[in-house]
């Protein structure tokens, strides 16, 4: 074996003892290292202070408080709606009726036309979300999305407009549809009839482009990213089919929060209907609960029970579309 050879050889040997021992240490430091522990774990084991659990407690305890709160009246009024008249008017403070019965159902479609009313209020609160969606999101994407002279000053008008109680505006608004040309009678000046009152149109459409849907539109657009648009104007696609096909699906959770909401809102709407629709077959839920309410005596288990079937359609709402209430919401509120 020549020198040459012989360095070789003392060379390779070096190397592979050098990358053994550097295994075998890299292998040692691993055993010695520890696992790191998570931090959910670590904050189990920590103890918590005397105060800490204190102020947990106080925590607990008011939120149960206020849940109660809440949730007592709904439990009475199922209660109450449950109980025959001669127990209710006995005053017992039972949550369980010692004889329930559902005769205070049977005589809220058979003392009133309610099935009609739930009817009207449901033509009324979808009309209503409609056309708030509908012109909301159209008003709300030309704020978010156009540049135009003046959009700021639109913009402050709509949040002024906010701040206007709705019944300041009541009488001019009632004074504008009885007046309203060529409808219910009117003639081209407006004289003669009744214009739109008593129709779903008086109760539709002052609110069928509410400051509030362009508002609530144009801060979920805001969260859209300009690109989207910028890129569909250069393939030369048209303002309203970038509405549609671009921004439209993607502002479907928000959509769908501002439906609930109008729906909800027209639901729950009394004074306005009962002071434009003077006609018994055309009256609202709402409306109609008022009837078990008179000069002399009030059937406490019929409106109760009325009470309860007009909750049935928002908390079923709610219950179905939670999850595009909570997206749209946390999205809107994002920027």
């Amino acid at each position: 074996m020549t020198a040459i050879d012989s360095e070789k050889v003392r060379t390779t040997t070096t190397t592979t003892t050098t990358t053994t021992g550097a295994g075998a240490s890299a292998a040692a430091s691993a055993r010695r290292t520890p696992t790191p522990t998570p931090v959910s774990e670590i904050r189990a084991r920590r103890p918590q202070s005397a105060r800490s659990r204190i102020g947990t407690i106080v925590w607990y305890v008011a939120v149960t408080v206020l849940s109660v709160i809440t949730i007592a009246p709904l439990v009475w009024t199922l209660s109450t709606s449950l109980k025959p008249a001669t127990e209710i008017l006995a005053g017992a403070l039972n949550l369980i009726p010692s004889n329930p019965t559902l005769d205070n159902y049977l005589s809220v479609f058979e003392d009133v036309p309610f099935g009609r009313y739930f009817v009207n209020s449901l033509i009324l609160g979808g009309g209503g979300a409609i056309t708030n969606v509908f012109f909301g999101s159209l008003g709300g994407y030309a704020l978010a999305k156009l540049q135009f002279r003046g959009r700021a000053g639109v913009f402050a008008l709509f949040l002024s407009s906010l701040m206007i109680p709705g019944i300041v505006t009541m009488i001019p608004t009632f004074l504008i549809l009885r007046g309203f040309p060529l409808f219910g009678g009117n003639d081209l000046f407006g004289q003669g009839g009744l214009g739109l009152l008593n129709t779903y149109a008086a109760v539709i459409v002052p609110g069928a482009a509410g400051a509030f849907a362009v508002f609530f539109m144009k801060q979920f657009f805001e969260t859209l990213p300009d690109e989207l648009g910028e890129a569909a104007r250069i393939d030369g696609a048209s303002e309203f089919r970038i509405f549609a096909q671009v921004y439209f699906p993607l502002a479907k959770a928000g959509m769908a929060v501002l439906a609930i909401l109008s729906f909800q809102a027209g639901w729950n709407n009394f004074l306005w209907p009962l002071i434009v629709l003077n006609n018994p077959d055309m009256m609202t839920v709402q409306v109609g609960l008022s009837s078990f309410v008179t000069n002399y005596e009030t059937s406490f288990g019929p409106l109760m029970a009325g009470t309860v079937v007009a909750s049935l359609p928002v908390l079923v709402i709610f219950i179905v579309a939670q999850r595009y209430i909570i997206e749209g919401v946390a999205h809107a509120g994002g920027k």
